[in-house]
Protein backbone atom coordinates (compact mmCIF):
# COMPACT_ATOMS: atom_id res chain seq x y z
CA UNK A 1 0.00 0.00 0.00
CA UNK A 2 1.63 3.39 -0.33
CA UNK A 3 1.29 5.10 2.86
CA UNK A 4 1.73 8.73 3.12
CA UNK A 5 3.93 9.54 6.73
CA UNK A 6 2.42 13.59 6.45
CA UNK A 7 -1.37 12.09 6.67
CA UNK A 8 -0.42 9.49 9.32
CA UNK A 9 1.33 11.67 11.63
CA UNK A 10 -1.07 13.98 11.90
CA UNK A 11 -2.80 12.64 15.01
CA UNK A 12 0.91 11.40 16.40
CA UNK A 13 0.21 12.09 19.92
CA UNK A 14 -2.61 9.48 19.39
CA UNK A 15 -1.02 6.45 17.75
CA UNK A 16 2.02 7.01 20.43
CA UNK A 17 0.06 6.35 23.57
CA UNK A 18 -1.10 2.16 22.57
CA UNK A 19 2.84 2.03 21.80
CA UNK A 20 4.19 3.47 24.53
CA UNK A 21 1.71 0.56 27.16
CA UNK A 22 2.95 -1.97 24.87
CA UNK A 23 6.38 -0.92 25.99
CA UNK A 24 5.43 -0.78 29.44
CA UNK A 25 4.65 -5.03 28.78
CA UNK A 26 8.22 -5.89 27.83
CA UNK A 27 10.97 -7.05 30.35
CA UNK A 28 14.30 -5.44 28.95
CA UNK A 29 17.24 -7.75 29.49
CA UNK A 30 20.80 -6.96 28.55
CA UNK A 31 22.05 -7.22 24.96
CA UNK A 32 18.89 -8.15 23.71
CA UNK A 33 18.08 -8.60 19.57
CA UNK A 34 14.99 -6.85 19.05
CA UNK A 35 12.94 -6.62 15.78
CA UNK A 36 10.08 -4.30 15.06
CA UNK A 37 7.67 -5.59 12.74
CA UNK A 38 6.20 -2.79 10.52
CA UNK A 39 8.52 0.09 12.13
CA UNK A 40 6.70 2.73 10.16
CA UNK A 41 8.67 5.66 10.02
CA UNK A 42 10.72 4.46 12.72
CA UNK A 43 10.46 7.43 14.84
CA UNK A 44 8.91 4.51 17.65
CA UNK A 45 11.43 2.69 17.02
CA UNK A 46 14.24 4.58 17.88
CA UNK A 47 12.50 4.83 21.10
CA UNK A 48 12.09 1.12 21.60
CA UNK A 49 15.66 0.95 20.55
CA UNK A 50 16.41 3.95 23.45
CA UNK A 51 14.52 1.91 26.00
CA UNK A 52 16.81 -1.54 25.52
CA UNK A 53 20.18 -0.20 26.67
CA UNK A 54 22.85 -2.25 25.02
CA UNK A 55 20.25 -3.88 22.65
CA UNK A 56 20.95 -4.13 18.91
CA UNK A 57 17.74 -3.61 17.11
CA UNK A 58 16.19 -3.83 13.71
CA UNK A 59 13.08 -2.48 12.43
CA UNK A 60 11.64 -3.56 9.09
CA UNK A 61 8.34 -1.79 7.05
CA UNK A 62 7.29 -2.77 3.35
CA UNK A 63 6.58 0.86 2.81
CA UNK A 64 9.20 2.95 0.89
CA UNK A 65 7.49 5.99 1.91
CA UNK A 66 7.49 5.34 5.35
CA UNK A 67 11.09 3.87 5.50
CA UNK A 68 12.69 7.41 4.20
CA UNK A 69 11.70 8.94 7.32
CA UNK A 70 13.64 6.54 9.15
CA UNK A 71 17.35 7.44 8.24
CA UNK A 72 16.98 10.08 10.89
CA UNK A 73 16.64 7.43 13.66
CA UNK A 74 19.72 5.48 12.85
CA UNK A 75 22.62 4.68 15.13
CA UNK A 76 25.10 1.94 16.21
CA UNK A 77 22.00 -0.03 17.81
CA UNK A 78 19.23 0.50 15.11
CA UNK A 79 19.24 -0.41 11.56
CA UNK A 80 16.49 -0.26 9.21
CA UNK A 81 15.09 -2.55 6.70
CA UNK A 82 12.60 -2.43 3.52
CA UNK A 83 11.17 -5.71 3.84
CA UNK A 84 7.38 -7.16 4.29
CA UNK A 85 6.35 -9.13 7.69
CA UNK A 86 5.18 -11.69 5.29
CA UNK A 87 8.69 -12.07 4.10
CA UNK A 88 10.34 -11.73 7.56
CA UNK A 89 8.54 -15.16 9.14
CA UNK A 90 10.44 -17.20 6.63
CA UNK A 91 13.92 -15.84 7.90
CA UNK A 92 15.83 -18.35 10.43
CA UNK A 93 17.04 -15.73 12.39
CA UNK A 94 15.56 -15.81 16.20
CA UNK A 95 15.15 -12.82 18.71
CA UNK A 96 14.86 -12.04 21.92
CA UNK A 97 12.37 -9.81 21.62
CA UNK A 98 10.28 -9.56 18.75
CA UNK A 99 7.74 -6.36 18.82
CA UNK A 100 5.16 -5.20 16.31
CA UNK A 101 2.77 -1.91 17.03
CA UNK A 102 -0.30 -1.26 15.05
CA UNK A 103 1.07 -3.28 12.02
CA UNK A 104 -0.34 -7.11 11.94
CA UNK A 105 -3.78 -5.88 10.95
CA UNK A 106 -2.58 -6.08 7.81
CA UNK A 107 -1.28 -9.78 7.51
CA UNK A 108 -4.24 -12.01 7.11
CA UNK A 109 -4.87 -15.36 8.40
CA UNK A 110 -3.79 -14.82 12.06
CA UNK A 111 -4.21 -18.26 13.06
CA UNK A 112 -1.47 -19.24 10.66
CA UNK A 113 0.89 -16.06 11.44
CA UNK A 114 0.87 -16.02 14.75
CA UNK A 115 2.62 -19.10 15.64
CA UNK A 116 4.90 -17.98 12.91
CA UNK A 117 5.78 -15.07 14.73
CA UNK A 118 6.17 -17.11 18.17
CA UNK A 119 8.70 -19.41 16.32
CA UNK A 120 10.84 -16.38 15.79
CA UNK A 121 11.44 -16.20 19.54
CA UNK A 122 14.19 -17.48 21.38
CA UNK A 123 13.68 -19.25 24.18
CA UNK A 124 13.01 -17.17 27.50
CA UNK A 125 12.58 -14.45 25.11
CA UNK A 126 9.15 -12.12 24.56
CA UNK A 127 6.58 -11.68 22.19
CA UNK A 128 4.84 -7.99 22.28
CA UNK A 129 1.90 -6.95 19.54
CA UNK A 130 -0.53 -4.13 19.57
CA UNK A 131 -3.68 -4.09 16.98
CA UNK A 132 -6.58 -2.01 16.45
CA UNK A 133 -9.75 -4.45 17.77
CA UNK A 134 -11.01 -3.79 13.90
CA UNK A 135 -14.12 -5.82 14.50
CA UNK A 136 -15.22 -3.58 17.06
CA UNK A 137 -14.04 -0.51 15.80
CA UNK A 138 -17.26 1.86 14.14
CA UNK A 139 -15.19 3.30 11.18
CA UNK A 140 -13.53 -0.19 9.63
CA UNK A 141 -17.27 -1.84 10.16
CA UNK A 142 -18.57 1.45 7.91
CA UNK A 143 -16.14 1.25 5.51
CA UNK A 144 -16.60 -2.91 5.00
CA UNK A 145 -20.33 -2.11 4.94
CA UNK A 146 -19.96 0.63 2.12
CA UNK A 147 -17.71 -1.50 -0.11
CA UNK A 148 -20.43 -4.13 -0.33
CA UNK A 149 -22.74 -1.66 -1.66
CA UNK A 150 -23.55 -0.72 -5.38
CA UNK A 151 -21.66 0.71 -7.00
CA UNK A 152 -18.21 0.49 -4.89
CA UNK A 153 -18.99 -3.52 -5.02
CA UNK A 154 -18.99 -3.49 -8.75
CA UNK A 155 -15.77 -1.57 -8.63
CA UNK A 156 -13.80 -3.28 -6.62
CA UNK A 157 -14.94 -6.47 -8.25
CA UNK A 158 -16.37 -7.78 -4.92
CA UNK A 159 -13.05 -7.33 -2.78
CA UNK A 160 -13.85 -6.44 0.33
CA UNK A 161 -11.42 -6.11 3.59
CA UNK A 162 -12.37 -8.63 5.84
CA UNK A 163 -10.45 -8.12 9.65
CA UNK A 164 -8.10 -10.80 9.93
CA UNK A 165 -8.25 -9.36 14.02
CA UNK A 166 -8.95 -12.27 15.88
CA UNK A 167 -10.77 -12.02 20.04
CA UNK A 168 -8.59 -11.93 23.01
CA UNK A 169 -9.37 -15.78 23.63
CA UNK A 170 -8.11 -17.03 20.27
CA UNK A 171 -4.79 -14.92 20.42
CA UNK A 172 -4.41 -16.27 23.96
CA UNK A 173 -4.93 -20.14 22.67
CA UNK A 174 -2.82 -19.35 19.92
CA UNK A 175 0.03 -18.12 22.03
CA UNK A 176 -0.56 -21.19 25.08
CA UNK A 177 -0.55 -23.92 21.74
CA UNK A 178 3.02 -21.87 20.68
CA UNK A 179 4.47 -22.57 24.00
CA UNK A 180 4.10 -19.30 25.79
CA UNK A 181 4.62 -19.37 29.69
CA UNK A 182 3.46 -16.54 30.43
CA UNK A 183 1.09 -14.23 29.08
CA UNK A 184 -0.68 -10.94 29.31
CA UNK A 185 -3.69 -9.87 27.03
CA UNK A 186 -6.27 -7.15 27.38
CA UNK A 187 -8.16 -4.72 25.41
CA UNK A 188 -7.71 -1.36 25.99
CA UNK A 189 -10.11 1.83 25.10
CA UNK A 190 -7.59 4.92 23.65
CA UNK A 191 -10.61 7.88 23.10
CA UNK A 192 -10.12 10.06 20.43
CA UNK A 193 -11.62 13.50 20.67
CA UNK A 194 -11.92 14.77 17.66
CA UNK A 195 -13.38 18.53 16.13
CA UNK A 196 -15.82 16.53 14.07
CA UNK A 197 -16.67 14.08 12.00
CA UNK A 198 -14.20 15.07 9.18
CA UNK A 199 -11.42 15.23 11.82
CA UNK A 200 -12.27 11.56 12.29
CA UNK A 201 -12.26 11.21 8.96
CA UNK A 202 -8.76 12.29 8.46
CA UNK A 203 -7.75 9.52 11.19
CA UNK A 204 -9.06 6.73 9.20
CA UNK A 205 -8.10 7.70 5.98
CA UNK A 206 -4.44 7.59 7.00
CA UNK A 207 -4.67 3.93 7.48
CA UNK A 208 -7.84 1.31 7.27
CA UNK A 209 -9.06 3.50 3.84
CA UNK A 210 -6.28 3.64 1.94
CA UNK A 211 -6.47 -0.31 0.72
CA UNK A 212 -10.33 0.86 -0.67
CA UNK A 213 -9.27 3.64 -2.46
CA UNK A 214 -6.17 1.84 -3.99
CA UNK A 215 -8.59 -0.81 -5.34
CA UNK A 216 -11.16 1.18 -6.73
CA UNK A 217 -11.54 2.53 -10.09
CA UNK A 218 -10.80 6.16 -10.33
CA UNK A 219 -14.29 7.82 -11.14
CA UNK A 220 -16.00 5.53 -8.08
CA UNK A 221 -13.35 7.72 -5.51
CA UNK A 222 -14.97 11.04 -4.90
CA UNK A 223 -18.21 9.49 -4.76
CA UNK A 224 -17.12 6.49 -2.03
CA UNK A 225 -15.48 9.51 -0.03
CA UNK A 226 -18.49 11.26 0.16
CA UNK A 227 -20.54 8.50 1.06
CA UNK A 228 -17.92 7.30 3.78
CA UNK A 229 -17.79 11.34 5.49
CA UNK A 230 -21.24 11.50 5.27
CA UNK A 231 -21.98 8.47 6.95
CA UNK A 232 -19.46 9.18 9.49
CA UNK A 233 -21.23 12.55 10.15
CA UNK A 234 -24.87 10.76 10.86
CA UNK A 235 -22.70 8.04 12.88
CA UNK A 236 -21.22 10.80 15.04
CA UNK A 237 -23.28 14.41 14.36
CA UNK A 238 -21.72 16.09 17.84
CA UNK A 239 -18.95 18.11 18.08
CA UNK A 240 -16.51 17.67 19.72
CA UNK A 241 -16.70 13.76 19.16
CA UNK A 242 -15.85 10.81 21.02
CA UNK A 243 -14.47 7.91 19.34
CA UNK A 244 -13.66 4.62 21.34
CA UNK A 245 -10.59 3.08 19.56
CA UNK A 246 -10.19 -0.01 20.49
CA UNK A 247 -7.05 -1.97 21.07
CA UNK A 248 -5.16 -5.36 21.75
CA UNK A 249 -2.24 -5.78 23.35
CA UNK A 250 -0.64 -8.65 23.88
CA UNK A 251 2.70 -10.02 25.44
CA UNK A 252 3.89 -13.52 26.08
CA UNK A 253 7.27 -14.91 27.09
CA UNK A 254 8.46 -18.06 25.92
Amino acid sequence: MAWNPGVYNQFKSERFAPFFDLLALVEPAANMRVIDLGCGTGELTRKLSDAMPGSTVLGIDSSREMLADSKAFVNAHLQFEQRSIEEQVKDPRKWDLVFSNAAIQWVDDHATLLPKLAAMVNPGGQLAIQIPNQQQNAANLILAQLAGQSPYKESLKNWNRPSPVLSIDEYARLLFSAGAEHMNLFEKIYPIIADDSIALYDWVSGTALIPYLEKMAEEHKPIFIADFKETLKMKFPESPLFYPFRRILMQAKF
